[in-house]
C-alpha cells in the first residue's frame, strides 16, 4: 500500500479520530505522545485502543508511543498493542538499536522512526538498514532537536530551514533509500497556507520523498495530489519504457530531442509502479 499521507490526530479526542477515519489518509498516526497531555494519557490510551478495535480500517492505523525513555512506552504497549495497531510511530528513535528495542517489546509490528529528534540520533542514521525488516518507512522532524541543543529556530525567517536541518531532512531522505523503505517527509507546520504546502509537497516529492504527514485535514488533498503522479507524467514514463523495448540492446536513446540512458529508464519503471500501488 503507498502512504503518500499520514495525519496526525490526538489520541485523547476520540470524536477526531472517528472524523479522520472518513478523510483520504492513507494512514492515521493515533498520537499518545506529544498531543496528549501527562494527565490525559490514560484516557488516550484506552481511547485509541477502542478505537483500534471497532474503526473500520479504510485507511492504515498507526499509533505514536511515547519514547523509549519516557517511562510511558510500557503502559502505552500494555493497553494499544492488543487492539493491533497497523504500525508503532517511535518518537526520538536513536538508530536501529531503537527499532531492535520496540521491535523486542512489539513483535511483528512495523516500525517508523521519527529518525531527527536527538543529537544522538543523527549519527545513526545509516543504521536502519540493518533492521529494515521491521522498519516500514523513516521520517524526520525539526521541532525537538533545537530545543535539544539550544538552538532559537530550525527556520529562517521565510520559514525555510537554515543549513543544519536541511542536511538532517538530506540524511534521513538518503537513509530510508539505504534502507529499502518509505521516505516520509515531515510536517508543514502552516496549515491555513495550502499554496506554501503544495510547493513543500512538490519539492519533497521531487526530491525523492514517498509521502508525507500531515497535522490537519485539510493539507490532505494538497499533500496527495503532490506524491500522485500525473497523467502527463505517466505517459512519458510509459513512453520511455516503450521506447526501450524497442531498441533491445541499446542504452542510451534520444528521446524527445534529450538522451536518456538506464537511470531514466530506471525512474520510468519506478513511476509506473507507484501509479499501480493501491492506497488503503
Amino acid at each position: 500500500m503507498r502512504l503518500r499521507s499520514l495525519l496526525f490526530v490526538p489520541g485523547d479526542r476520540p470524536d477526531r479520530m472517528e472524523k479522520a477515519l472518513g478523510l483520504e489518509a492513507d494512514a492515521l498516526i493515533l498520537d499518545l505522545e506529544d498531543a496528549v497531555a501527562i494527565q490525559a494519557k490514560p484516557a488516550a490510551r484506552k481511547n485509541t485502543a477502542d478505537f483500534l478495535r471497532s474503526a473500520k480500517r479504510g485507511s492504515r492505523l498507526f499509533v505514536r508511543v511515547n519514547p523509549l525513555d519516557s517511562g510511558l512506552i510500557d503502559e502505552d504497549l500494555a493497553v494499544v498493542l492488543d487492539a493491533k495497531p497497523d504500525a508503532l510511530v517511535l518518537p526520538k528513535a536513536e538508530g536501529a538499536a531503537s527499532v531492535a528495542a520496540l521491535a523486542a517489546r512489539a513483535p511483528g509490528i512495523p516500525i517508523l522512526p521519527i529518525a531527527t529528534e536527538t543529537p544522538a540520533a543523527i549519527f545513526e542514521l545509516g543504521s536502519y538498514r540493518d533492521v529494515r525488516h521491521l522498519v516500514l518507512g523513516l521520517t524526520w522532524g525539526a521541532e525537538d532537536l533545537p530545543a535539544a541543543i539550544g538552538a532559537v529556530s530550525s527556520r529562517e525567517e521565510d520559514g525555510r530551514y537554515t543549513p543544519p536541518y536541511e542536511m538532517l531532512r538530506s540524511l534521513t531522505l538518503f537513509g530510508a533509500h539505504a534502507a529499502g523503505v518509505e521516505a516520509i517527509e515531515t510536517v508543514y507546520p502552516a496549515f491555513r497556507d495550502l499554496g506554501g504546502l503544495a510547493a513543500y509537497a512538490r519539492r519533497a516529492r521531487r526530491d525523492g520523498f514517498t509521502g508525507m504527514m500531515a497535522i490537519h485535514p485539510a493539507q490532505l488533498s494538497v499533500i496527495n495530489a503532490a506524491f500522485t503522479p500525473t497523467a502527463d507524467e505517466l505517459a512519458e514514463a510509459q513512453a520511455i519504457v516503450d521506447a526501450f523495448a524497442e531498441n533491445p540492446g541499446k542504452a542510451v536513446l534520444n528521446f524527445n530531442g534529450k538522451m536518456i540512458d538506464t537511470p531514466h529508464l530506471k525512474q520510468a519503471r519506478r513511476l509506473l509502479a507507484l501509479a499501480e500501488t493501491p492506497s488503503p
